[in-house]
């Protein structure tokens, strides 16, 4: 979906859009995020509204009657973005959408994990994860559950993830290391992942890539798309895939389901990541060595 800020054109995956409404008036709240206006509630439900503007360019941005609201769902959360106008939907495949280079990322600070053709234009697209996490902290994943713990054991099974968010990718990483896991490689797409993994010498396979962990929405190639190429390649199909998505519906279940995941988590369920972790990697080995798997 295409909407536009100050005649600049931004993107959000329709998957995380749950309607469009004319703005409405909203209530503030103390001790807020500065980009944060405040919480309206649209029939029965208390939504909190982000100042989109305000938020990419650090300044006030006059309010208009013609505002929008994008109310969004992901993360099992219900947020509103006020923008100035939607353009309508452009339907591209996630191979036409381009990460951003290093000199326009701007690094853990950048929230653009795509550039779109749309038709004559280039639309950016935002990482509202990124967002999010940086407006209300607690919404994100939780280095606290990992701490809750306590001690583990170390383990060296290589895990290998794809998230593009620099900041969920950082964030993802330093959880899995609290919680043991010392052998992780990231990826910023499912593509750059797919192309290492058909480098390996298929003889060392399993010494290379014990797990995957995978985010659905990517530039380049999406999750389902890596998934359904790992399950359908023979030397490649016994390795434990598990989608770690803010975009977890009944529809994404079934569609995982159907290109073989082995398990569907919803951000930012990070504590139960790690337990399923442990669960599919414990199995393996079992299975390695030929003992019974109930």
């Amino acid at each position: 979906m295409e909407f536009t800020i100050d005649e600049n054109l931004y993107g959000i995956n329709v998957a995380k859009v749950r309607e469009i409404m004319i703005s409405a008036p909203v209530k503030p709240m103390p001790h807020t995020h500065r980009a944060v206006e405040g919480i309206f509630k649209p029939r029965d439900m208390v939504i909190t509204v982000v100042d989109l503007p305000k938020y990419l360019t650090g300044q006030e941005h006059p309010h208009r009657e013609k505002d929008l609201f994008i109310v969004t769902n992901f993360n099992q959360m219900f947020v509103a973005f006020r923008v100035d106008s939607v353009v309508g939907i452009s339907r591209i495949s996630w191979e036409d959408i381009q990460k951003p280079d290093n000199t326009i990322s701007g690094g853990e600070d950048g929230v653009a994990t795509g550039i779109a053709q749309c038709g004559k234009d280039l639309v950016s697209i935002l990482d509202f994860e990124r967002i999010v996490a940086e407006i209300a902290p607690e919404t994100s994943i939780k280095v606290s559950e990992v701490e809750a713990m306590g001690a583990r054991e170390r383990n060296a099974s290589p895990v290998w993830v794809a998230e593009d968010s620099i900041l969920l990718s950082r964030m993802i990483r330093d959880s899995l290391e609290r919680a043991g896991y010392t052998n992780l490689r990231m990826f910023p797409n499912g593509a750059e992942l797919w192309e290492a993994l058909c480098a390996c010498p298929p003889e060392d396979v399993e010494n290379q890539v014990a797990l995957i962990i995978t985010d659905l929405e990517m530039p380049q190639m999406d999750g389902h798309r890596l998934t359904k190429l790992i399950k359908s390649s023979a030397g490649y199909r016994e390795i434990p895939v598990v989608i770690f998505s803010s975009l977890i519906t009944e529809d994404m279940r079934r569609k995982g389901r159907e290109v073989g995941a082995d398990e569907q988590l919803s951000k930012p369920e990070i504590g139960h990541l790690i337990g399923v972790l442990d669960e599919l990697l414990s199995r393996n080995k079992r299975t390695q060595k030929g003992e019974a798997v109930q």
